[in-house]
């Protein structure tokens, strides 16, 4: 067996396999915050939309509605994602008023 694997140029001890795996955990970390931060900032640009449509349309303009509609769709989406992030362990909260 220690044969096979010398032969092969893996360390005995299997270490570069589990830094490649840690490597492919932290850019998926990195990614899925990212996801994050920017669903965050599609949920702020929907509620300033509405604003805008709010104060500019005086008829009877369905955007404002349509806008406040995807930011609570939204708003769902990021909290599910928040949650997921936290099951997997890829977010950390932080241990307030423990």
């Amino acid at each position: 067996m220690d044969d096979e694997i010398r032969s092969c140029g893996v360390p005995e001890s299997g270490r570069y396999t589990r830094n490649v795996n840690l490597d492919r955990v932290y850019h998926l970390e990195t990614i899925y915050k990212t996801a994050l931060v920017v669903v965050l900032l599609v949920v702020i640009f929907s509620l300033g939309q509405a604003l805008y449509f709010m104060m500019t349309d005086k008829d009877n303009d369905k955007r404002t509605v349509w806008a406040l509609t995807r930011r609570i769709g939204l708003s769902l989406l990021l909290i599910a994602m928040v949650a997921f992030g936290i099951w997997m362990g890829w977010l950390h909260p932080h241990d307030v008023g423990q």
